[in-house]
């Protein structure tokens, strides 16, 4: 059930119809247009939204497959062609010629493709060919005997009717001996003419320009009036002037006679033709008339499909039962007109379910309640008659029995009806026959009497409509309504935001808080004067303005946490992007240190077995020849040599430290290349840190010195040291200690509160959250020190001055704190 009855109207979906019926491109869809009525049988309007879906689908990707023009209505041709007697002219037969071209197209187009592609499209198709009786068969295909039928008479006429609408020559037999004798005719007649004009032209009887003509059918020569009897013949016509006679010459007369009835002969043989091409039609009209309809359907469907592409909708998930969750839906015609301006439409996010079926949207007026209205209405109507509707995919759409709405004045002085009687008149309606599978909406509820009971009326039949379970949204700007939202179960309220700051709307609608109308700060920017308001304010009582203060502040907080999510949001960006670099860099350092590491491990290796090598060698030869002085003292020199070729020169760590002298160096690499532990060995415990000085030998048992720390090691658990590695383990670098900046981010508040603390204590804390606020790269931080006297200000203000970081320093705005905030922006 609809109510009222020019719902549509009041919608605007009777400028969609307007639409739907431009885009046709035949009476035949337009009639189509005509008949859309709402539905709630969930299988019909799914039927219809796959079809307008298969379509939009061809009109986006092959829209040159498919046919675009030759809709023709023919039905008037086809009743006269059922008639026994009667016969289609050429200009009626080639209409029918053209049309069905189309139809037959459209075949072609589905017989080319996969038998799953576009399955409702081809139900639509064998349902138009193929009325059954049989309503137990599954599938639904066009008839081959109603293909071939269509191809027949196509055939028949594409050899009869060419493409500019007249009979071929070749038609018949006759009719073509007819024309050609008609050609030669007309060719010996025209030579006739010629001969006679170029003489009456070379006396001076006709002017350069006179042309042969033709005059009640027969072909005639213009001639001056005073030259008339110059020529023998008959005088057709003459110009308006008079001096110019068309004048039939004696000597055509014969030739125009024999061509007069050669052209009556043709128009015989013509209607002959079309009166046995008519009959062949005539018994094929029933199939020919579901044809046609076929293709005015096809035309209806095409024209909701371009309305989807120009609206960018689209078939959502549907649920037989009642829903509303809608992600970005557009207001169609708001769109269209703002598309047309190159301006974007707010979309609308709403959801309505069985918990919280009932959405109260409060705001101040301009604010978009009432589109936000229409913009349900509309698109759910819409839905319900077939067409795409303008929301995102992720979008969920149920299905309603009845649409209520009260939305504009009614008032009638017919009726003797006021603002509020026909309100009321309508919502006697509206809790008569509301059920679950209701979605009624009401704009400016309660309005037009005195606001108290008004508010009462109505919250009273808020309450009669959540008992019956429908779904609805309300627009109203009475608190009583707010608080009865807020309380009640089936009931949430919705605000239209609004920027509190420059007091202008956003057209977005937020779901689970009251908004406020803003009434005192739009009086204040349009200039209303100040005592006015004031005794407004005064009149109203403490708890409105408490509320509405409370809903200001709310809006407030909530914009400026809003902005800082954003920045927050790029900030985190930005340093997951640095971790990423960071971490790239560290996992590449870490496989050139192994790989740095495994090559100085072979090359010390190697450098091992050399100089144990070249030790060995000293010994064997210094044994073998019985160790002179001068001899051993030689081959001690070359190995001292030897050992300083080991010896690695490094660049010391620090620049101001002096290098290390050459004789510790080489004793550091004797102390590496061999050697048993002895006391006064530098040694680690094998698989520990540990290192230290041994200090007595007993057997296996090694007394070492570790640190302060005497203990005794087993000799296989100990390795031997240089001199260098126990300087650098003695004595390690202070580990730096690491700050963890995504913890420290998390936690910081852009907000720090000082209220009631001392001077010393404020400053302190000034100090510890500056310091947070330069480390995570705040550019904009807040500080309350509230107004007082403003000495805490003052102090806080000088102490901020000495920071280098801080740009500038200014009060907050009057609606946030004024004064008793300071904002410090950061360079």
């Amino acid at each position: 059930m609809l109510y009222p009855q020019n719902i549509e109207q009041k919608l605007g979906f009777d400028r969609i119809r307007e639409r739907l019926s431009e885009l046709c491109i035949s009476p035949l869809g337009k009639a189509f247009v005509e008949k859309v009525r709402f539905s709630d049988n969930y299988d019909l309007v799914q039927k219809m939204i796959r079809q307008v879906d298969e379509m939009r689908e061809i009109m986006q990707y092959e829209p040159q497959a498919f046919p675009s023009q030759n809709y023709l209505d023919v039905n008037h041709q086809l009743t006269k062609a059922a008639i026994e007697g009667a016969f289609l002219s050429e200009a009626e037969f080639f209409d029918v010629k053209l049309s069905l071209r189309t139809i037959q197209e459209c075949l072609r187009f589905f017989d080319n493709k996969e038998p799953e592609q576009y399955p409702q499209l081809r139900e639509l198709l064998g349902m138009a060919f193929q009325p059954r009786a049989d309503k137990s068969q599954e599938e639904v295909k066009p008839s081959k005997d109603a293909k071939l039928e269509i191809r027949g008479i196509l055939d028949a006429l594409d050899k009869v009717i060419d493409d500019r609408g007249r009979l071929k020559d070749n038609a018949s037999s006759e009719l073509q001996s007819i024309r050609r004798q008609l050609v030669s005719q007309e060719n010996d007649l025209r030579k006739k003419l010629d001969s006679i004009l170029r003489n009456a032209r070379s006396n001076g009887w006709v002017t350069d320009d006179f042309s042969l003509t033709l005059r009640n059918g027969r072909m005639v020569i213009p001639l001056a009036a005073e030259h008339k009897r110059k020529i023998k013949g008959f005088i057709h016509d003459e110009s308006d002037t008079g001096k110019t006679v068309f004048l039939e010459p004696t000597e055509v007369l014969e030739a125009n006679n024999e061509i007069r009835e050669l052209e009556s002969a043709e128009r015989r043989e013509i209607i002959r033709i079309l009166m046995d091409l008519t009959t062949r039609l005539r018994p094929h009209v029933p199939v020919l008339k579901r044809a046609y309809t076929f293709l005015g359907i096809i035309d209806f469907v095409r024209a909701k499909a371009c309305y989807a592409i120009e609206l960018g909708a689209i078939a959502p998930l549907s649920v037989n039962t009642q829903l509303v969750d809608w992600k970005n839906a557009r207001h169609p015609l708001l769109y269209a007109s703002f598309k047309k301006m190159g301006k974007s439409v707010v979309p609308l996010s709403i959801t309505l379910e069985l918990d919280n079926r009932i959405l109260l949207i409060s705001g101040p007026n301009a604010g978009g309640k009432s589109v936000t209205l229409k913009t349900v209405g509309l698109i759910q109507y819409m839905y319900q008659c077939g067409l795409l509707v303008p929301m995102a995919e992720y979008s969920t759409i149920g299905l309603f029995r009845n649409i209520f709405i009260d939305i504009g004045d009614e008032q009638s002085l017919e009726n003797d009806l006021s603002t509020y009687s026909s309100h009321l008149t309508n919502m006697k309606h509206f809790l008569i026959q509301s059920d679950r599978k209701t979605l009624f909406l009401i704009d400016e509820f309660g309005t037009g009497t005195e606001p108290a009971l008004g508010g009462a009326i109505a919250e009273s039949i808020l309450e009669d409509l959540n008992r019956s379970g429908a779904y609805g949204v309300i627009n109203t700007h009475y608190t009583n309504l707010k608080t009865f939202a807020d309380r009640t179960k089936g009931l949430v309220n919705g605000a239209m935001r609004y920027d509190a700051e420059h007091l202008e709307p956003l057209y977005e609608l937020e779901i689970g808080k009251p908004g406020s109308s803003f009434a005192v700060e739009i009086a204040y920017k349009i200039g209303l004067p100040k005592n006015v308001i004031d005794r407004a304010k005064n009149k109203m009582g403490k708890q409105q303005v408490s509320f509405e203060k409370l809903v200001k502040e709310l809006e407030i907080e909530k914009k400026v946490f809003a902005d800082k999510n954003v920045e927050n949001a790029q900030k985190q960006r930005h340093l997951d992007q640095l971790l990423d670099q960071y971490n790239s860099l560290k996992n590449l350092l870490d496989s050139e240190k192994k790989t740095i590491l495994n090559s100085a491990k072979l090359q010390a290796k190697e450098l091992v077995k050399t100089a144990n090598q070249k030790i060995e060698a000293t010994i064997k030869e210094i044994r073998e020849q019985e160790a002179d002085k001068s001899a051993t003292k030689e081959l001690r020199q070359d190995l001292q040599d030897f050992q300083e070729s080991l010896v690695i020169e490094k660049v010391p760590e620090n620049k101001n430290k002096p290098a290390p002298k050459k004789e510790e160096e080489e004793k550091d690499v004797i102390e590496v290349i061999g050697g048993d532990i002895i006391i006064g060995s530098l040694v680690r415990i094998k698989g520990q840190e540990a290192i230290g000085e041994v200090l007595g030998v007993r057997g296996k048992d090694i007394e070492v010195a570790i640190g302060d720390l005497k203990t005794t090691v087993k000799l296989n658990r100990l390795e031997k040291i240089s001199r260098k590695e126990f300087r650098q383990k003695a004595s390690p670098k202070a580990k730096l200690v690491g700050i963890d900046m995504n913890e420290k981010m998390q936690n910081f508040s852009f907000n720090l509160d000082l209220r009631g603390k001392r001077g010393e204590e404020a400053l302190v804390d000034v100090d510890r959250f500056m310091n947070d606020a330069i480390m995570v790269g705040y550019d904009e931080i807040r500080i309350v020190h509230g107004k007082g006297d403003g000495i805490l200000r003052t102090l806080i203000r000088q102490h901020l001055r000495g920071y280098k970081q801080v740009d500038k320093m200014v009060d907050e705005h009057a609606d946030r704190g004024g004064a008793g905030v300071t904002i410090v922006k950061m360079k």
